[in-house]
């Protein structure tokens, strides 16, 4: 499916806009793969298509959405009629209406790589069976979870009667592997990814080592003693935590009094080693984009600039509340779904250190590779953060006995301003944000060891 022919049918839909309305057709298709192997063999093997047009009207300051899950010309129309009646029944709001342009020129991005499609189905399912054999191979003590491989065609378009128009394509591939740990009395978990436009841009090698190292390093793992201490985290765990950070950074949560930054721009609220940019203009972030949900041009935001809390993230709606400019941050999960600002492809600036830098700097602390219950153990409002852990004790800044069974608990305003070191080992996840070694000075850390 070419961009032309999505652009068509969603300048088709706002061609048939009525007096007096205001009409936005998001228009998508896409074409999965997945593969999953075990024991030398496929498993199950998935390759799909799916389509549809998501419609939103606005008359009078009220809104009407409706969406069909084709693209068939009759299933469109009735999307569009549909969204017209669902607008008659909806509460006015004088702030409601589309995205205007803003005369911002999208991003340059190469997102789109032929060479995902010019790949056949027998090499897509050989990187899996690879990296299956790569993970068994690597340590007697290892069996498998899961093994896949998946990838994505994707071409949508935009259009709308107030004059946004914009069409992409892009690609994706991941590879993933879920692994097990046998010790004498125990069972450990690991994993690792690699992601990239086209399959040559995945590692095997790397995705194995890593899920590998994870499982066997947490072998022999026992609860520890409370106490308070610096803690290092992997990058797996500051992308989940960075997640969160630029979530409450959304001028929705912030104009719903959910937003603990709420009227923070301009304040020290962080380590002056913390830089948070939104940059979905960054080709290397599994949510790089160069038009948002609204088609509105993507842009770096600046969230925390050395430290200081420097803007918001807005879409149209919430920048007309707030008397601002949309950020080119609206966001949509499919045509299904109207958009709403929020992250895309966040990351933390990279610092100076390597990770075995970065434990070394903090000498005797705690390794965290993976966390449990992240997101409800983070109130968003008061900051409190409390979440299970799992990881490796450093002594003399290497890796020690590892330790499970435990608790991290601090504020996220303290997490922030508590940064001593940032690490510059930038590892990019099939997520809306990358990560990197984060040092993080002060963290209560509450076990069962007596």
């Amino acid at each position: 499916m070419t961009p032309d022919r999505i652009q068509a049918i969603a300048d088709q839909v706002v061609a048939g806009a009525a007096r007096g309305e205001s009409v936005e057709a998001v228009a998508t298709w896409s074409r999965d793969t997945e593969v999953r192997v075990y024991d030398g063999a496929v498993e199950a093997f998935t390759s799909a298509e799916s389509a549809g047009v998501g419609v939103r009207v606005v008359v009078e300051g009220r809104v009407g959405f409706a969406w069909a899950g084709t693209l068939d010309e009759a299933a469109v129309r009735d999307a569009l009629d549909d969204a017209r009646d669902n607008a008659r029944f909806a509460s006015a709001d004088p702030q409601a209406g589309l995205a205007d342009p803003d005369g911002v020129a999208p991003a340059s991005l190469d997102l789109y790589d032929g060479r995902l499609e010019a790949t056949g189905t027998d090499a897509k399912i050989r990187l899996a069976l690879d990296l299956e054999a790569a993970v068994v191979g690597a340590d007697p003590r290892i069996g498998i979870e899961s093994v896949d491989y998946s990838d994505q065609v994707a071409t949508s378009a935009i259009a709308s009667t107030s004059g946004v128009r914009a069409a992409s394509t892009e690609t994706a591939c991941a590879l993933s592997a879920y692994v097990l740990a046998s010790g004498e009395e125990e069972t450990t978990t690991g994993f690792g990814f690699s992601v990239g436009r086209h399959p040559e841009a995945l590692d095997v090698s790397a995705t194995a080592s890593d899920a590998v190292a994870r499982a066997v390093r947490m072998l022999g793992a026992k609860p520890a003693r409370s106490e308070r201490l610096t803690v290092v985290l992997d990058p797996w765990v500051t992308a989940q935590l960075i997640g969160l950070v630029a979530a409450v950074f959304s001028a929705d949560a912030v104009q719903k009094g959910r937003s603990l930054f709420a009227n923070r721009i301009g304040e020290q609220v962080a380590s002056p080693l913390v830089t948070l940019v939104d940059d979905p203009t960054d080709p290397r972030q599994w949510g790089a984009t160069s038009n948002d949900g609204e088609g509105i041009a993507t842009r770096p935001v600046a969230l925390i600039d050395s430290g200081v809390a420097s803007g918001f993230l807005y879409d149209s709606y919430t920048a007309r509340v707030a008397g601002a400019a949309s950020t080119g941050s609206a966001v949509r999960h499919g045509f299904k779904t109207t958009p709403s600002p929020g992250p895309q492809a966040v990351g933390l600036r990279p610092g100076g250190l390597t990770a075995e830098q970065v434990w070394a700097q903090v000498g005797d602390g705690l390794l965290i590779q993976e966390v449990s219950g992240m997101h409800s153990g983070v109130n968003p409002v008061s900051g409190d953060f409390s979440t299970g852990a799992e990881g490796v004790r450093l002594r003399g800044g290497e890796p020690a006995e590892a330790v499970r069974e435990v608790t991290i608990a601090s504020t996220l305003q303290r997490m922030l301003t508590d940064v001593v070191a940032v690490g510059n080992d930038v590892v990019f996840f099939p997520l809306e944000a990358s990560g990197v070694s984060l040092a993080v000075a002060e963290v209560t850390l509450s076990g069962g060891a007596g």
